[in-house]
């Protein structure tokens, strides 16, 4: 199916994402692991609009957007799909997805880089987004059902990248009370290949989140 080439960081899940759906459908790719303090001319090259990892380049054909370049993954290589097969499902799918990067994660990172009393507002919007994908994954052992899918691998970051934002941002928002269900899936989410093969030290993916926090509050206290 030709050439393929990652361009991305291994602390950033975005990046992640895309290498889980690559060894899930068995396709063969190049990591090129990117500086983002000294973007390359590849990247600005690749992803001119947004600058950013992750860029899966097909052929020489650059994809960007982490959601964009999944869907891409399962439409050109059709072993092991990661979407469901009935549109409807396809379309819940999706809207979890869009959930999950607009609502989850930046909830839990508006909780990380909050201080003071906006630290608690930020912490409870957090939790009752959560509390939504808890539901979904009542009662299942993957989002998918019985093995990996879409969903799973876009709600991947909660296992690893999660308590590591926890333990910058002095908090907790996952644990087996609050959310039982969540709980379990993510330790069986990691357990397994390809999963735990590209998963990054959490000193690096701190390192990686670091600068990200103190740059914001930075903005904050000087804007006071």
């Amino acid at each position: 199916m030709g050439e393929v080439k990652l361009i991305g960081t291994p602390q950033s899940f975005p990046c992640a994402r895309i290498e889980w759906a690559l060894r899930i459908k068995g396709v063969e790719y190049e990591y090129i692991i990117e500086d983002l303090a000294n973007k390359s001319a590849l990247l600005l090259e690749s992803n001119p609009v947004h600058k950013k990892v992750p860029v899966l380049l097909h052929n020489g054909k650059p994809i960007a957007e982490s959601l964009v370049i999944l869907e891409y993954i399962d439409e050109t290589w059709k072993e092991n799909p990661l979407l469901p097969l009935h549109p409807y499902e396809r379309a819940l799918a999706r809207f979890w997805a869009k959930f999950i990067d607009e609502k989850c994660v930046l909830g839990v990172w508006g909780a990380t880089v909050a201080e003071g009393e906006e630290k608690v507002k930020a912490i409870d919007a957090a939790l009752e987004s959560l509390a939504f994908l808890e539901k979904q994954i009542e009662g299942k052992k993957y989002f998918g059902g019985d093995k990996i899918g879409y969903l799973d691998i876009v709600a991947g970051w909660i296992c690893h990248w999660l308590i590591v934002l926890e333990e910058l941002g002095e908090m907790k928002l996952i644990n087996v009370e609050r959310f039982p269900s969540l709980h379990e899936w993510g330790q069986n989410f990691l357990q397994i290949s390809p999963i735990k093969d590209c998963i990054p030290p959490k000193e690096t993916v701190a390192q990686y989140f670091s600068f990200g926090i103190n740059y914001v509050r930075s903005l904050a206290s000087s804007s006071k």
